[in-house]
């Protein structure tokens, strides 16, 4: 069994994926800025007329109200899309037509424009992806589950046709992140539906310069860390104790690897799940309504940010979409990882754990909750706790 791989920027000396983010793999800038003393005080908001979600290193955004003239073209003009059904064709899992929703969010580095300071590299345009998480809402969406898929996990790749019409060979023994490296959303999504035998509703995808770019809108986020954190590949160095983060900050929080839990890519997603839950509790508190100017500052920075499948690919469809996930919070949101072990050919990447990982689809396709057992006894990283909401 053989990875296909680059050099891995959160393992100095390993050998990593196409996904990965570069020599350093982490933002280039000076290090953390932390933001004065204490808690910033949260401004409480009302909910109604807008919604934000944000999952990994990546998150969603909506404009709640149908927008008008000038500035609704605008920021319809600024989401783009994917035709993930049209790639795909037909040859995918059946809906399951049980009232829930499945969608695959991801979080990428195009390595060119203002991603490029961000990821390292050279500015050649290519797409890695760095997260990745399918979310499924359950029936009457006041609950979901978020199994994170690691980046590092050796998988058979589906043979798959890119949105352009190309056609990319099957592979065995990859990295999960070469399906996107090669043929972008559409190969993404078959290769998580050929491993999961779940059909994915929707695809969103944010990039990291868009999520700094949001987070620094939303005036940080506030999170608490339980161990300091000091990670020089990605610039992040937090002491114990309570913090507010600003965008470079939290984006690398939700990339670092280093200095906290294992130095894998496992401790990596528990940090991302925590500060995914840290985030979603802020935004209901968040102040928004006092400023339409900031309203649409923030509604602009993240139609930019975001890619999604056709079907989702205009403000009204991802605000009525994302709308009814409005009564979802952090405490009704199960997030695990799907259940792997370390390759015993090679640490730095993992294996699924097929009878477990069969327990976590069959319970999704049948709208069910994980079971416990499911998530017990596998390769976790070991940084669970060591960052929680403030």
């Amino acid at each position: 069994m053989s990875a296909e791989s680059t050099p891995d920027p959160g393992i100095p000396g390993s050998t990593g994926t196409p996904g990965n983010t570069g020599p350093t793999g982490e933002p280039t800038a000076d290090g953390p800025r932390r933001r004065g003393k204490g808690r910033r005080r949260k401004q409480r908001g009302r909910r109604k007329g807008l919604l934000i979600m944000a999952w990994t290193a990546a998150g969603i955004v909506v404009l709640g109200g149908t927008g008008a003239g000038y500035l609704y073209f605008k920021l319809n003009g600024n989401i783009k899309s994917v035709d993930i059904d049209q790639a795909l064709g037909t040859d995918r899992p059946t809906k399951v037509d049980n009232g829930s929703e499945n969608i695959l969010v991801l979080g990428s580095d195009t390595r060119s424009g203002s991603n490029k300071k961000l990821g390292g590299g050279t500015d050649d345009g290519s797409a890695r992806s760095d997260t990745a998480m399918i979310i499924h809402v359950y029936e009457g969406h006041k609950k979901a589950s978020v199994v994170s898929i690691p980046r590092d996990t050796l998988i058979d790749r589906p043979s798959c046709t890119d949105t352009a019409g190309t056609v990319h060979d099957a592979a065995s023994g990859v990295m999960f992140n070469s399906a996107y490296s090669t043929g972008g959303a559409a190969c993404a999504v078959k290769t998580v539906e050929s491993l999961s035998g779940i059909r994915m509703d929707h695809y969103l995808e944010v990039d990291f310069s868009g999520f700094e770019k949001l987070i620094d809108e939303l005036g940080g986020v506030d999170v608490t860390t339980t161990k300091a954190i000091d990670d020089p590949d990605s610039h992040l160095k937090l002491k114990a104790g309570t913090h507010t983060l600003d965008g470079e900050q939290a984006l690398g929080l939700v990339r670092t690897r280093h200095g906290v839990g294992d130095g894998s890519d496992l401790g990596r997603i528990q940090l991302q799940q925590a500060f995914i839950k840290a985030l979603v509790d802020q935004v209901k508190h968040v102040g928004l309504f006092t400023s339409p100017t900031k309203l649409y500052a923030l509604a602009d920075t993240a139609t930019k940010a975001v890619t999604t499948d056709s079907d989702l690919g205009t403000v009204n469809s991802l605000m009525s979409f994302t709308n009814g996930l409005k009564g979802i919070s952090s405490k009704h949101m199960n997030m695990v990882t799907m259940p792997v072990q370390y390759d015993p050919a090679d640490p730095n990447r993992v294996v699924v754990s097929q009878a477990k990982a069969k327990q976590v689809w069959t319970a999704l396709k049948n709208d069910r909750a994980i079971p416990k057992a499911a998530t017990q006894g596998n390769a976790s990283g070991e940084a669970a706790g060591v960052v929680t909401a403030s």
